[in-house]
């Protein structure tokens, strides 16, 4: 009797493996972002640099993620899944560690590798995860969100501390390449030679633009990150506006992205185990608006008036994990996958970014955060309808 020739030991290792890879890959897709915040006032100082680079470099991270998410198809065809995927961790750690070797323009540069490699990291992450592990989408999404939650968290948690303790803005951004660099050292180490593949590079096949549900997905993602990008910019700024100290609105933002941790953990196995998702996204939909409702409606006086807002607000957000759920679930292949994810996030990204600017226009126009509150109310509904869509069992 002719023996199998792959060992059920070496199949669960190399998935072990696998998924090891993939929240490494996760934790890096952040940082490059959200570590830059914390000392932007110091390398604008040490620049003597304007506010227009400094909105500059706020706004390149998100245009990026639109131009070169949508891109990222096409560079797996060329390059194969591993191989693009490679290629971004490289481009994340040169640009981490080459940002801070410069002046102002070779931040901004930098910054444009680091996060043209986050975005085809992150359209084609699910691509592995739908490939890799088809019976457990929901369970590697939700390790893979959650990683990708801590790494947001722990950028602009950690970098103010590593400032203080390596004698700088310049060190503390670059030790976050010393992450890249391990997680390029895991994705390598899966992908030696005789690795099982997560899945074939994806192939050229037909459109998606053509298919409604790929632009319903789309919406869905592109209004979740509406909201998201939104309320990271500026919910800071409106509950000091309110009477909160700086302080205390840091500590409030760090809540509101650690509450989506145990739902990102949780919830997206369920919801990938389910017939479909629509029950799961309205459910977190109605936090965020529930969230958003308190802090339009009723009067902010302090920290832990508005704390039972921000963490249902931080749980709304956290549909964030079903809206890349649903990239996964709604294709019926891997290369379906690599097209669907390359459509919502390049074009989900480009509404993202609307959302921190019309806030802000918004808020300068009426001395107010009423409107822009309002507003993302308004978007957390349009969300919901998109996301129940979305979330029906049917397949691209």
């Amino acid at each position: 009797m002719a023996q199998p020739t792959t060992r059920p030991g070496r199949v669960g290792a190399a998935s072990a493996l696998l998924a090891v890879a993939v929240v490494l890959v996760a934790f890096n897709l952040r940082p490059a972002i959200t570590s830059v915040g914390p000392v932007l006032d110091q390398a604008r100082a040490a620049f003597a640099a304007s506010a227009g680079w400094a909105g500059l470099l706020t706004t390149v991270p998100v245009l990026c993620l639109a131009a070169a998410g949508a891109a990222a198809p096409q560079l797996a065809r060329r390059a194969g899944l591993r191989g693009a995927i490679a290629l971004a961790l490289v481009a994340i750690t040169a640009g981490l560690a080459l940002r801070v070797l410069g002046g102002p323009s070779l931040m901004i540069a930098a910054t444009v590798v680091a996060t043209s490699g986050v975005a085809v990291a992150g359209v084609l992450v699910p691509v592995v995860v739908r490939a890799g592990f088809p019976t457990r989408v929901g369970l590697v999404t939700g390790l893979y969100t959650a990683a990708l939650q801590a790494g947001a968290t722990l950028g602009f948690a950690f970098t103010p501390l590593l400032a203080d303790g390596l004698g700088g803005w310049r060190p503390a951004l670059a030790s976050w390449a010393a992450i890249g660099a391990v997680a390029l050292a895991g994705w390598l180490a899966w992908g030696r030679p005789g690795a099982p593949a997560a899945g074939p590079a994806p192939a050229v096949g037909g459109s998606v633009l053509a298919s409604p549900l790929a632009w319903t997905v789309t919406a869905f993602f592109g209004l979740q990150a509406f909201v998201a990008f939104s309320v990271m910019n500026w919910l800071p700024l409106a509950l000091m506006d309110r009477g909160v100290t700086r302080t205390e609105a840091g500590f409030l933002l760090g809540v509101l992205s650690i509450v989506a941790l145990p739902v990102s953990l949780l919830v997206p196995p369920l919801a990938g185990r389910a017939r479909g998702q629509s029950g799961w996204i309205l459910g977190l939909s109605a936090c965020g608006a529930a969230g958003l409702s308190g802090l339009l409606f009723v009067p902010t006086d302090g920290p832990w008036q508005a704390l039972p807002w921000v963490l249902l607000v931080g749980l709304g957000m956290s549909v964030f994990s079903l809206a890349l759920t649903v990239i996964a679930l709604r294709a019926s292949t891997a290369e379906r996958t690599a097209s669907l994810s390359g459509m919502a996030q390049g074009i989900g990204y480009v509404i993202a970014g609307i959302g921190p600017f019309l806030s802000g226009l918004l808020h300068e126009a009426t001395g107010g955060w009423d409107v822009p509150f309002a507003v993302l109310l308004a978007v957390v509904v349009a969300q919901s309808v998109t996301g129940a869509l979305a979330g029906r069992p049917r397949t691209i």
